[in-house]
């Protein structure tokens, strides 16, 4: 049984719709043992959309802080922060988590080539095939640029914005993309690094979490323990999103264990 939700969003992150203490209440209500807030911290995101993705760490710390000790006798609160992993923004990623002490970091590309592949713009002048192979190389180049991270966040959510309709989540070929998603793995295996089941996949209607079943399973195949488990929830409702069906696909693949960081160091749970 999945007790800790380690992908959680508040109104630290521009695109947060709940305060911190709706999402521990929903947490206590929902039996969690630990909460981790990972709110964004997207350095030289593009001025060209309507949000910033930078919080102010020191409030932000604070106001986890307050909530540790609030809620200390009901719910574990431990605190997180999602990186957007971009090369030329290591040495600014490198100052934060070497200023700041974080339980957990999550490494995440939300841009790509200066662009977020949220927005049309993206998509424009390239075939699908092309932007999601162009999404995860930048996974791969981020992986091997900034090691301060935990978990590689939920690597192949990109194929939630491919403009077709024919591309669905279950329709996108593993096998075509085999190559790159292994140097992508190969690189986290190699360095000590996890990945994150993150269930907002299931959200959306993808049928899978992200990553899909052969990515875990690959993961797994290369030696890879480590996986936390993340709803991305930005509302309470959301929060441990599915968990029940991810635990079951996970122990299908051969997992008995999902991991927990405190204080930067891993714990394996029982699943």
């Amino acid at each position: 049984m999945i007790t800790a939700d380690f992908h959680v969003h508040s109104n630290f992150s521009s695109d947060g719709k709940a305060s911190m203490e709706d999402m521990i209440n929903q947490g206590i209500k929902l039996g969690l043992k630990t909460l981790c807030f990972t709110d964004h911290m997207d350095y030289d995101y593009p001025n060209i959309y309507k949000y910033s993705f930078e919080l102010a760490p020191e409030d932000y710390i604070e106001k986890l802080e307050i909530m540790k000790e609030k809620y200390k006798s009901q719910i574990e609160i431990l605190t997180g922060i999602e990186l957007g992993l971009q090369p030329h923004v290591t040495d600014r990623m490198n100052e934060l988590i070497n200023k700041y002490k974080f339980d957990f970091i999550i490494g995440s590309v939300h841009v790509v080539d200066q662009v977020d592949p949220y927005y049309p713009q993206y998509w424009e002048n390239k075939s699908e095939e092309e932007g999601i192979a162009r999404c995860f190389k930048a996974i791969k180049e981020g992986c091997e640029s900034f090691q301060g991270f935990h978990v590689c966040g939920h690597i192949d959510y990109i194929v939630r914005y491919a403009p077709s309709s024919k591309v669905k989540y279950n329709e996108y070929s593993y096998t075509y993309y085999q190559d790159v998603l292994d140097e992508i793995l190969k690189t986290l295996v190699d360095h000590g690094k996890g990945i994150e089941v993150n269930t907002s996949g299931y959200k959306y209607g993808l049928g899978h979490p992200h990553p899909k079943t052969e990515i875990l399973r690959r993961y797994k195949e290369l030696g890879g323990e480590i996986l936390t488990i993340g709803s991305d929830a930005h509302l309470p409702e959301h929060l441990c999103y599915d968990f029940d069906r991810v635990t079951q696909l996970l122990k299908d693949i051969g997992y008995q264990y999902y991991t927990i960081f405190k204080e930067g160091k891993p714990i394996m749970k029982k699943l």
